[in-house]
């Protein structure tokens, strides 16, 4: 009797394929759900900002010279990219013959030719970080020499240089011990690096020292009150020495949370109802949990980032061989210039809710718009940059989108 063809192979892959299908639209949704939960503001929803003419605020003069100011920059920063994704792609092309001369181990040779790679990078960035250096120079923005420059591009480059190794350590370890999915348990931890960073990076900033005006540490206390996260401290850090333009910025968590004003915040250019404000935005950054929210985001890039990586790099044996490197290098920086623009929109949307935070802590409109006017005249920031310029670079809300929500609160309130 002829014995019956059988169908156990293709029902075999059918429900192999049915299971891969559900848990992959499982992680999908799970991923959507993630970002939808860090998209959460309290910005109220529906809010439409009025139109602002930026001639009603600045002068003729300042917008044609903010605009050409940052024109140049934006533009340096176009050709800085473009130079660094061909020299990359040269780089994952041809750097894995170097490692025919290592002996360093295939872990150990990988992560030479990481470090070598950013060292590419570096000296490919350096022509036009000098020339962003000139420009801000000859507008009297920076204080900063070429040497010092070039000086501080080089340390910079020796923390690349520890992070890229210790990446590389981690992530070719588990290739070697995982395999293939390696990037299952490296997004996790990278994620969990990300946090700690987080956590110590008060310990990280140079030059910072304690607030000693009382009438600054005053209205810091009761603005964090008003926030709701009373108890954060305040501290000042130095950089008149490189720059003129003032900033703040709000790091770690718990019971490192700091907020950090620069001292070019406080050399007597910025009325105190000002400082208070840019106080009450860097709380309202903690208070929402902006930098736990920002590690949130990091970890929902790493998973298809790291995916994509273990993708890319088959075609050299996996990350788990040094020749790898050099392709995971070129997909990762690629990964992050083309997802910026993305980025920025997260970014603008964290800033927008600490401006309305501040707003709330402050009720003081008055000086959210002088405030927001003198940042502009004092870092010659264009009010209303170029659209493609504000889709690839821009990290905060214009200065005529922030005059609007100022208004929009103005209205708002009196309703």
């Amino acid at each position: 009797m002829a014995e019956q063809p059988s169908n156990a192979g293709p029902a075999h892959t059918r429900l192999w394929v049915a299971l891969f299908t559900a848990a992959a639209l499982a992680c999908a949704g799970l991923w959507a759900w993630a970002a939808h939960a860090l998209w959460h503001s309290t910005v109220p929803a529906g809010l439409k900002l009025p139109y602002v003419d930026p001639r009603s605020f600045f002068s003729a003069h300042f917008l044609a010279r903010s605009a050409s100011y940052e024109r140049f920059l934006d533009i340096d920063a176009v050709l800085r990219e473009v130079v660094l994704i061909v020299v990359l792609a040269l780089y994952a092309r041809r750097g894995h013959r170097l490692m025919r001369e290592s002996a360093a181990g295939p872990i150990g040779t990988g992560m030479l030719l990481g470090m070598l790679g950013f060292a590419v990078l570096w000296l490919a960035e350096l022509p036009f970080g000098l020339a962003g250096v000139w420009w801000e120079r000859r507008h009297g923005v920076s204080h900063q020499g070429y040497v010092a420059a070039v000086i501080e591009g080089f340390v910079g480059l020796g923390g690349r240089f520890l992070f890229v190794s210790f990446a590389l350590l981690l992530a070719m370890g588990l290739a070697r011990m995982i395999g293939r999915l390696w990037w299952v348990a490296a997004a996790p931890l990278f994620t969990g690096l990300a946090l700690l960073s987080t956590f110590l990076s008060i310990y990280l900033i140079p030059n910072t020292r304690t607030l000693r005006d009382p009438a600054t540490a005053a209205d810091v206390r009761r603005l964090a009150r008003a926030e709701g996260i009373p108890g954060t401290r305040a501290e000042v850090q130095d950089v008149h020495r490189y720059t003129t333009a003032p900033n703040a910025e709000s790091v770690g968590f718990g019971p490192t949370r700091r907020l950090i004003l620069w001292d070019t915040l406080l050399d007597g250019r910025f009325s105190r109802r000002e400082i208070a404000v840019v106080s009450a935005h860097e709380l309202g950054h903690l208070a929402h949990h902006h930098p736990l929210r920002r590690v949130g985001w990091l970890a929902l890039f790493l998973i298809p980032a790291t995916a994509l990586i273990a993708l890319l790099t088959r075609g050299r044996g996996g990350l788990a061989r040094p020749e790898a490197v050099p392709v995971a290098l070129f997909v990762f920086v690629v990964l992050q210039l083309l997802t910026l623009p993305l980025w920025n929109i997260v970014s603008r949307h964290d800033e927008a809710e600490a401006d309305w935070s501040a707003l709330k802590a402050t009720h003081d409109p008055a000086g959210a718009q002088a405030l927001f006017r003198h940042l502009a005249t004092t870092s010659l920031a264009d009010p209303n940059p170029d659209g493609w310029a504000y889709v690839i670079y821009a990290d905060h809300p214009t200065i005529v989108q922030r005059l609007a929500m100022v208004e929009a609160w103005q209205t708002r309130r009196a309703r």
